[in-house]
């Protein structure tokens, strides 16, 4: 038995003899193709607020998941009893569901020729052996340097420390049996700080697949308490028009959208402002963007999708043309076009900078508002109308005057994104998408 097995309920082998059982009942019992996954996981996760010990939690997780399909009746089960009589049940209730189920002439497994051949080891598999006393004592320091940040720091909402690990197998009746180990590891701390104008929270974390890589407790902690302290005595401003640059921790948002209205079911069911714009002018021709899934350790990186349909390096949008869209099998079908290997989402969505630090973006900006919290759900993702409350700090002449809040941003996505005039060097790898701070040359900013 691998290390990484003997950490886990089920070994890799038993998952996959579970993953082959499941397709074998499924096939003798007529299906004419069929798909599987199954997955377990655990971790813990500690949180201390004020320096006492909060939360401890534990989760130990498993399932299995099971499509059928006669011709193009589709049927899905899934459970999270893995004995063998919930398998069985759970292969004749997805077989029932299918019969039972209209034809979808686009239903079916994805095309042999793009599964995956060869699975590259992506180095995504760290496990952290930290005890729970540990996990206490990271916690504590972290926040105990957010609180040692400023006097005025005089309460939190606490640190925490998470580590999970997880394993899977997918397998279809084309022959696909795949799977691999993955982890990750986080920190991070909220504070709040007061003074007689009144109260302020900020926070900050860091996710990482190998807690080596996270680095000092102590300054996710201090960024948070630094974070919290600059808005202090926030001001509301009067409505303008003026340029604004959304700081890295949320200018990944603004690909978030990106992302939705390039995927296949926002495409298929007409529900995107980007229709159409394959070859097209999308965004300012500064702007590449580039979705790399093999990138060692990466958060979102993977050998295959969700499908087993291999994921590969490739340019989405060049000089701020859209080269792509985000396709499973399925929405492929609908749109008449082939798999991107994006069933389950986007793998490592690069955003390059244009050269500048932060500094530098200020400088380039003038006068304007920096965006460093975005509040409220204020998007159409058919007509791409963008409006969202938000707080940061006022600019002029490339210095940062005093901290906003109360105050909204406006405009439309499809005129934000031929707007984008820098892409900061600052880059940050919380999630799927990475990219620096993004500055806007002019947006609506509603306020007093």
């Amino acid at each position: 038995m691998s290390a990484q097995d003997s950490r886990f309920t089920y070994s890799i082998d038993a998952l996959k003899q579970l993953t082959q059982d499941l397709l074998t009942q499924a096939r003798k019992a007529g299906a004419t193709a069929c798909e599987a996954e199954v997955s377990q996981g655990f971790g813990q996760d500690v949180s201390v607020r004020r320096n006492e010990v909060e939360t401890i939690e534990y989760n130990r997780d498993k399932g299995l998941g099971v499509t059928v399909y006669f011709g193009q009746q589709r049927g899905h089960a899934s459970t999270s009893d893995l004995s063998p009589k919930a398998i069985r049940d759970t292969v004749e209730a997805a077989l029932s569901i299918a019969r039972h189920t209209a034809k979808d002439e686009f239903a079916g497994l994805p095309d042999e020729a793009l599964l995956a051949r060869e699975i590259p080891d992506l180095s995504l598999y760290h496990p952290w052996d930290l005890s729970v006393e540990q996990a206490i004592e990271l916690a504590r320091n972290c926040e105990e340097a957010a609180m040692l940040v400023d006097e005025r720091i005089d309460n939190s909402e606490g640190a925490s420390v998470s580590t999970q690990e997880a394993l899977f197998m997918y397998g279809n009746s084309q022959g696909f049996l795949a799977g691999y180990p993955s982890s990750r590891h986080s920190v991070s701390c909220a504070v709040i700080a007061g003074d007689d104008e009144g109260m302020q929270r900020d926070y900050w974390y860091e996710s990482k697949r190998d807690a080596a890589d996270l680095g000092d407790v102590a300054a996710v902690g201090r960024r948070a308490g630094e974070r919290t302290v600059r808005r202090l005595n926030a001001r509301k401003i009067d409505t303008t028009e003026c340029p604004v640059l959304f700081e890295a921790p949320v200018a990944s948002g603004l690909l978030g959208h990106f992302v939705n209205a390039i995927s296949g079911g926002s495409l298929y069911r007409k529900s995107s402002f980007l229709l159409d714009s394959l070859g097209k002018q999308v965004f300012a021709p500064l702007v590449q963007i580039r979705e790399l899934p093999h990138i060692e350790k990466g958060l979102a990186s993977s050998p295959f999708d969700n499908e087993g349909v291999a994921t590969h390096a490739r340019d989405l949008v060049k000089d701020g043309i859209l080269q792509g869209y985000m396709l499973g099998s399925y929405s492929a079908r609908k749109l008449g076009m082939t798999s991107t290997g994006n069933a389950g989402g986007n793998h490592n969505l690069i955003l390059e900078s244009t050269g500048q630090d932060f500094a530098q973006l200020l400088k380039q900006m003038g006068t304007g508002l920096v965006v460093t919290e975005l509040l409220g759900h204020g998007i159409n993702p058919v007509t791409g109308d963008y409006s969202r409350g938000a707080a940061g700090y006022w600019v002029e002449n490339g210095e940062i005057l005093y901290p906003v809040e109360e105050v909204t941003v406006a405009g439309n996505l499809a005129q934000i994104y031929r707007d984008i005039t820098a892409i900061g060097s600052d880059v940050l790898a919380q999630g799927s998408k990475q990219c620096g701070s993004i500055l806007i040359g002019k947006m609506t900013v509603a306020g007093n």
